[in-house]
């Protein structure tokens, strides 16, 4: 087993607060319109707009889990946590550089502070949301094994529309302050490691964080990080019933001409079986089903970074995946990130391009 010769990922023994779900995400986009057709064929539903915003839901209980407003340039504009109450957010709230104790404008109302970490991704903290009534959904389809024979006298026919998103289940960002940018989050958020991948020299390059849910079993990860030499969003991820609705999603978004990136195969860390798209402006969005789920006390792993560790099986993760787009932007980015993060150094950027490239 690799070891881990860095500080962090690790717990932290008394967070200012504990986030208890990923409430949602933003986005700025130039086109609603053309946003739409994409979340619309990913499995979205409209919740609400406002005159400059739309907000999608899932078919949980949550009144949203996706916001698009109208901006003149497409960007990820931050995501929410929700926390259990208004002690967590009053202490949020004394945090260098968060915002007061704010009424939220969102759909289910609320209370939020803003915060931004050290990577600089705003990251909003809220509470008290009302639910909203849950959407009718089908249920998972029964599968023949041969020591358990569900289905008799019947076929297979899921649906052909749209899969049904479940929930909003994690994002993943990449990060130039790594160190920093864990610490902030097992700190202030409680979230805890669930595993870790190395480099040669022991160094962590991915991170996996799960809730803190106690004794209550948590997705894997809701919020996973990796090295890079900028703050970029990566990729979000919603749950589907079943591979059936993961194929069905995979026909339908071919048919209408949307960018695959990745899929279908099923995650080592994680265990989900996944299929990525991009919407129009190259976000990557995650169809999964059959996540691994862990309690509080379930320790750390510890595992060597590299492409093949990315699937069990099923196509290989495409070098688009993870290749940094060039442009006068992400040069700038990797020139402040060499002169002024402790975690970028030529050393670290040979030994990722080596194993990615």
């Amino acid at each position: 087993m690799p070891e881990l010769t860095t500080p962090q990922p690790c717990r932290h023994a008394a967070p200012t607060a504990k986030a208890i779900k990923l409430a949602y995400l933003m986005f700025d986009r130039p086109d609603l319109e053309r946003a739409s057709e994409f979340l619309t064929d990913f499995g979205l539903v409209t919740a609400s707009r406002s005159a400059d915003a739309l907000y999608w839901r899932a078919a949980d209980t949550a009144p949203f889990c996706y916001c698009i407003r109208k901006a003149k340039k497409a960007a990820f504009a931050g995501f929410g946590f929700e926390v259990a109450n208004m002690d967590d957010l009053v202490a949020l709230s004394q945090l260098a550089g968060a915002s007061a104790i704010e009424d939220v404008s969102y759909p289910g109302g609320g209370k939020k502070v803003v915060l931004s970490d050290p990577s600089g991704f705003c990251v909003e903290a809220i509470c008290a949301q009302r639910p909203v009534a849950a959407l009718p959904r089908r249920a998972a389809l029964p599968l023949n094994f041969s020591e358990a024979r569900n289905r008799v006298n019947d076929t297979q026919r899921p649906p052909v529309a749209a899969p049904e998103i479940l929930r909003l289940g994690h994002v993943v960002l990449e990060v130039a302050d790594f160190q920093a940018s864990s610490a902030w989050y097992t700190q202030h958020f409680g979230l805890i490691p669930s595993d870790v991948q190395v480099l040669p020299d022991g160094s962590p390059a991915v991170v996996f964080f799960r809730l803190d849910l106690g004794d209550t079993p948590a997705d894997h990860h809701t919020l996973a990080m990796a090295q890079g030499f900028m703050p970029l969003y990566s990729h979000s991820a919603y749950e589907l019933v079943d591979a059936d609705a993961l194929g069905m999603g995979q026909r339908l978004l071919r048919e209408k001409n949307w960018q695959h990136a990745w899929g279908i195969g099923r995650h080592i860390l994680g265990s989900q079986l996944f299929d990525y798209w991009q919407d129009p402006w190259g976000a990557k969005h995650e169809h999964y089903c059959d996540g691994d789920l862990f309690t509080a006390d379930q320790p750390m792993g510890v595992h060597s970074v590299s492409r093949q560790a990315m699937a069990q099986w099923g196509q290989s993760m495409p070098l688009s995946f993870t290749k940094p787009k060039i442009n006068l932007v992400t040069l700038r980015g990797l020139c402040r990130s060499l002169r002024h993060s402790e975690d970028v150094t030529l050393k670290k950027l040979k030994m990722l391009a080596r194993i990615f490239a």
